[in-house]
C-alpha cells in the first residue's frame, strides 16, 4: 500500500493537530463549554488516528508512523501500551476472554461472585451505554493502571519504556498548555475524560461472547459523524478480518462482500448508532460475568472462527 492510499490519514493527522493548536491558542475567545466539547472531539479523533497508526499507517516504516501518534493529547494512556495491548487484543481466538483479551469487558464467574454488592451494582451500571460513557473511562483506567503497576514493579522493560516516553509526551502537551494555550488544565482534563467517553460508544458492543471467534465482532452500518470520528471502526468485523486495511476502505470492502461478512460474524449487526442508543442507553447488552467462559477454557486450544 503506497502513500497514495494514505493521504486521507495524513490529512486527518494534519487537521487534527492543526485544530488542537488553533482551539487551544484561541480558546479565550470562545465559551469554555465550547472549548471543552471541541477538545473532546479532537482528542477522540487523535485516539482513533493512534489506532490507525499502530496498525501500520500511514508509513511503511512503523517507527516513523509511531512518531506521528506520540503526542499525548489524551493524557491518560501511553501510546506504546495502547499499541501493545491492542495488538494482543487482535489475537481473535481470545476475544472477550476475561484474562487473555486485554480489552475484554467481561469478568469470570468467580470474580463476579466474590465482588461486594456495591461493586456489582457499579459493574451492572457500567454495562449500560450511559454507564459506560459516565463511569467506564474511570473503571478502565483503574484496571489498566492496576495491571501496569504490577509490570512496572517487576521492571518490565517494554512497559517502563512506554511510560518514560509517555511522560515526555505528556510534558510536551502540558508545556504547550501552560506556556502558549489559553485553556485551564482542569478544563483540559475534563475534555480528555469526555474524549474517552465518546470512544466508549464505539467500544461498547464491538464484541460479544460467542463460541466462534469470527462471530464475536460487530458490524454497525453507520456512515454518520460517529463513524467518521471512529474512522469506520464500526465495521469492526471487517477490521478484525483485515486489520491492515486502511480506515477509508472498510465500508467499500464491506459493501462488496456484505453477505460474506454478515454470515461470517453470525449476523451480529446494527443499522446505525441511533439503533444502538435506542436499545442500550439504559439497558445492558451483556451480563457482567462471561456467559460461557470457565477456568477450563484456559487449558483448551482456542477455537478459531
Amino acid at each position: 500500500m503506497g502513500l497514495r492510499d494514505e493521504w486521507p490519514t495524513l490529512s486527518l493527522l494534519t487537521l487534527t493537530y492543526g485544530a488542537f493548536a488553533a482551539l487551544t491558542l484561541y480558546a479565550g475567545a470562545l465559551p469554555l463549554v465550547v472549548v471543552i466539547a471541541g477538545l473532546a472531539v479532537i482528542i477522540a479523533m487523535h485516539s482513533s488516528l493512534q489506532h490507525e497508526v499502530l496498525h501500520g499507517h500511514p508509513f511503511q516504516t512503523q517507527w516513523l508512523s509511531d512518531l506521528t501518534a506520540l503526542p499525548a493529547l489524551g493524557l491518560f494512556v501511553p501510546y506504546l501500551r495502547f499499541k501493545d495491548t491492542h495488538l494482543a487484543h487482535h489475537h481473535d481466538p481470545n476475544l472477550t476472554d476475561p484474562y487473555d483479551d486485554p480489552e475484554s469487558n467481561f469478568l469470570d464467574q468467580a470474580t463476579w461472585q466474590n465482588m461486594p454488592p456495591w461493586m456489582q451494582s457499579l459493574a451492572r451500571f457500567n454495562n449500560t451505554l450511559i454507564g459506560r460513557m459516565a463511569v467506564g473511562p474511570a473503571i478502565s483506567l483503574y484496571a489498566f493502571y492496576r495491571d501496569d503497576w504490577g509490570l512496572l514493579w517487576r521492571f518490565n522493560r517494554r512497559v517502563v519504556l512506554s511510560y518514560l516516553v509517555h511522560g515526555l509526551s505528556v510534558a510536551l502537551v502540558l508545556a504547550w498548555l501552560l506556556g502558549l494555550a489559553d485553556v485551564p488544565l482542569w478544563a483540559y482534563g475534563i475534555a480528555a475524560y469526555l474524549a474517552m467517553s465518546l470512544l466508549k460508544i464505539r467500544t461498547y458492543l464491538e464484541h460479544r461472547a460467542h463460541d466462534r471467534a469470527s462471530a464475536r465482532s460487530v458490524i454497525i452500518e453507520d456512515r454518520g459523524p460517529l463513524a467518521l470520528l471512529f474512522l469506520n471502526n464500526n465495521y469492526h468485523a471487517v477490521h478484525h478480518a483485515h486489520p491492515k486495511v486502511t480506515w477509508h476502505k472498510l465500508p467499500q470492502m464491506f459493501e462488496a462482500r456484505r453477505d460474506y461478512f454478515l454470515t461470517r460474524n453470525g449476523g451480529y449487526s446494527y443499522r446505525s448508532y441511533v439503533d444502538v442508543f435506542a436499545q442500550y442507553l439504559f439497558e445492558a447488552k451483556d451480563p457482567v460475568p462471561h456467559p460461557t467462559w470457565t477456568v477450563s477454557n484456559r487449558t483448551k486450544p482456542s477455537a478459531r472462527g
